[in-house]
């Protein structure tokens, strides 16, 4: 709270600076814009900058890294009593002592003796190192305020090129932001390269990659069957291609059908009214779609399935229909089906934009041949749509395989290395999910195989980016 009643106070202060920066100019140009180097709001930009974007910086920083300091300066000094204490016991004593501190409740954890004395003690000195960092950290950033405002309105003149220094403000944050998105991007990438590296150390990549029986589990006793665990990641390569294809075969044709409608043949107010009816469904959250797959989707499909099989039940196809009648509500079917209804506005806005962007100089010398509008859609806007349309839908495949929550509810847990859309199956995604909910120790090939899995997913997605983009450079200026 007290971080945020600073960044108001200061914000309020390079408001100030901002009136001030730009009286200034104002006046030493004698009240005459056409004397500036800049516009006068430029001016008052620069000594806004000056007071408020270091010391806000500053707080940030605080907010961030305050706590850190505050529990070094506090476990500087560790009382004996305290220091023969376990490492795990040592941490759970400095994390009651500051959740005391905060106003907070300790664990259950009960302190008595010298320990109770000396907990007492560290309590009253993070109350105080709490307040002397923050404080320290507020009194900072005023000074640093004050200091850039007192920097920056000596500049201010007729003459100072101030719509350049800001620009040069702009492009520093610009660059920054840059700079941080590649980081971060690169930080990822390498924590899952260095975690996917120990992972193969333990299992054969070779195995990984071909094996055909996933059972990650590390068995307790050696004696115990698959006691070293399964890592065959074929099955799940096979669910998460066969849940990927049954979407992209209902997205696919209804998306694009639909943005060929849309753009080719549907009347400006229909448009206006049905393309953001059908990009609402982008928004709906992928949770909502697993719902509407597991309770209306799933029980349909096996109503339909269990009916078929009572027809068929007595006859010669008896045992096709003992089987239909033990379908249940997860299937891959259901994933598929329902994971291409979200897919289905993220094909049509796509292939929408792509089939709109084709010269209207072509339509009009289809059909200044004589062709017809049919003819025309046929074979010549779809033709020049093409490239760009096969990179949505390798965009909408991209999606599709990165998708988690539908399968987890409507296609089941157990990895099989199955083409039947009817089975249960898993896929890459799920598989990561579940091997890294809850509490787990990073040191053992079962928690450590998700990252395997994680770095083929990213490797499969980016490649199919990739072929995407160099599909649409490669033949988009042949339409431009």
């Amino acid at each position: 709270m007290l971080t945020w009643l600073s960044l108001l106070f200061l914000a309020l202060f390079s408001s100030a600076a901002f009136m001030a920066g730009r009286g200034r100019a104002l006046k030493t140009a004698g009240g005459s814009t056409a004397r500036l180097h800049s516009l006068p709001n430029y001016y008052g930009a620069y000594a806004a900058l000056w007071a408020g974007a270091p010391a806000a910086l500053l707080l940030l920083l605080g907010a961030m890294f305050g706590g850190r300091v505050e529990d070094a300066a506090l476990q500087a000094q560790r009382p004996p009593v305290v220091a023969a204490l376990s490492p795990d016991r040592q941490d759970v004593f400095f994390s009651d002592v500051q959740a005391v501190a905060s106003g907070q409740s300790a664990s259950d954890v009960a302190y008595d003796g010298q320990l109770k004395a000396a907990f007492d003690t560290k309590v009253a000195d993070a109350r105080r190192i709490n307040g002397l960092v923050r404080y320290a950290i507020l009194g900072l950033a005023g000074l640093v305020a004050l200091g850039g405002f007192l920097l920056a309105i000596p500049r201010v003149g007729a003459e100072f090129r101030a719509r350049n220094r800001v620009e040069g403000w702009i492009a520093g944050v610009l660059i920054a932001c840059s700079v941080a998105a590649v980081l971060t991007t690169l930080g990822i990438v390498l924590s899952l390269i260095w975690e996917s590296w120990r992972f193969f150390q333990s299992v054969s990549p070779i195995g990984f990659l071909f094996g055909t029986e996933w059972a990650p589990q590390i068995a307790m006793r050696a004696d115990q069957v698959a006691s070293s665990g399964a890592f065959g990641a074929v099955p799940l390569f096979a669910g998460t291609f066969l849940v990927m294809l049954i979407a992209m075969l209902v997205a696919a044709p209804v998306g694009l059908y639909s943005a060929i409608y849309l753009s080719e043949y549907a009347n400006r107010g229909f448009r206006s009214t049905v393309k953001p009816l059908l990009e609402i469904l982008a928004g709906v959250p992928t949770v909502v779609y697993g719902f509407f797959a597991a309770l209306t989707v799933g029980p349909l499909f096996r109503a339909f399935f269990n009916g078929i099989g009572a027809k068929l039940a007595g006859g010669p196809l008896d045992g096709l229909a003992q089987y239909l009648m033990q379908v249940q509500n997860q299937m891959a079917l259901v994933a598929g089906v329902v994971m291409g209804i979200m897919l289905i506005p993220f094909v049509s806005s796509l292939s929408d934009d792509i089939i709109n962007s084709v010269p209207q100089s072509l339509r009009d010398g289809s059909y200044a041949m004589g062709a017809t509008k049919s003819e025309t859609v046929k074979k010549v806007v779809l033709p020049a749509a093409l490239p760009g349309i096969m990179a949505a839908m390798l965009l909408a495949v991209s999606r599709a395989v990165g998708e988690t929550m539908i399968v987890t509810m409507a296609a089941g847990l157990q990895a099989k290395l199955t083409a039947n859309p009817l089975d249960t199956v898993t896929t890459v995604t799920v598989q990561i999910v579940t091997l890294l909910t809850g509490d787990q120790e990073f040191d053992s090939p079962k928690t450590l195989s998700a990252f395997g899995l994680g770095l083929t997913l990213f490797v499969v997605t980016l490649g199919l980016n990739i072929i995407a983009l160099r599909i649409v450079q490669k033949y988009r200026e042949q339409y431009d």
